[in-house]
C-alpha cells in the first residue's frame, strides 16, 4: 500500500550530491513531493528530508540504495507518525481586499495565519502547518484573488527521543579509534 514517507539522508556538504540522490529516485520512477536540505544540529553534517508517496518496501530499498552513495552518511525512511514536520506558506494578495471589509483578517486571524508585510498594493500573509492546512488557506484566500503562492518543503524531526544519526557518528568514531 502506498503512503507517504520520510526519507532523511545525512552527509556532509559535497557538490553533486543532490544530483546523484535525486537520480535515485528518476531511475525507479518516483516522484519527491518534498525536498528540503539544511546543516543538522551536528556540526559539518547536513540533513536531506525527502518526502515521497510510495510502498514500505520501495522506501526501504531506496533508503538502503542512497547509503550506498559515497559522501551519504546514513540514510533512515520514517513514515509520518514518527515525525513531527511543518511546512512554511507565503501568499500574497491585493490589499483592497483588506481594505474592503474584515473577511480577510478573520481568516488570517483564524487559520492561525500572520501578515508580514502590508504595502499599497499587496498583503504578505504567512501561515506554517501541514500540507492540507496551508491549501485550505489558499482556498480561502483565494476568493481575494491570490497574487503569489508558494510553500517551502518539509521540515521535519523525528519523535523518536534518540538521534539515530548522533547514535551512528559515536559508534562510527569509536570504531575508527578503535582501528587506528
Amino acid at each position: 500500500m502506498k503512503r507517504e514517507y520520510n526519507i532523511t539522508v545525512f552527509s556532509e556538504n559535497h557538490i553533486g550530491l543532490l544530483a546523484r540522490i535525486t537520480l535515485i529516485f528518476t531511475r525507479r520512477k518516483i516522484n519527491i513531493e518534498s525536498l528540503t536540505v539544511s546543516e543538522s544540529a551536528i556540526a559539518g553534517i547536513f540533513k536531506f528530508t525527502i518526502v515521497v508517496l510510495c510502498t514500505e518496501d520501495t522506501a526501504r530499498k531506496v533508503t538502503a540504495q542512497i547509503e550506498k552513495v559515497i559522501d551519504v552518511l546514513k540514510a533512515f525512511y520514517l513514515t509520518n507518525e514518527e515525525m513531527i514536520y511543518q511546512e512554511i506558506a507565503l501568499y500574497k494578495v491585493p490589499t483592497e481586499a483588506l481594505y474592503d471589509s474584515d473577511q480577510v483578517e478573520n481568516i488570517v486571524r483564524n487559520s492561525g495565519a500572520r501578515i508580514l508585510e502590508i504595502t499599497r498594493e499587496y498583503t504578505v500573509i504567512e501561515k506554517t502547518g501541514h500540507k492540507e492546512e496551508t491549501q485550505a488557506l489558499f482556498n480561502e484566500l483565494n476568493q481575494f484573488k491570490v497574487m503569489q503562492f508558494i510553500r517551502s518543503g518539509r521540515v521535519a524531526i523525528t519523535r523518536d527521543p534518540i538521534e539515530r544519526i548522533s547514535e551512528f557518528l559515536r559508534e562510527r568514531d569509536a570504531f575508527l579509534e578503535a582501528v587506528d
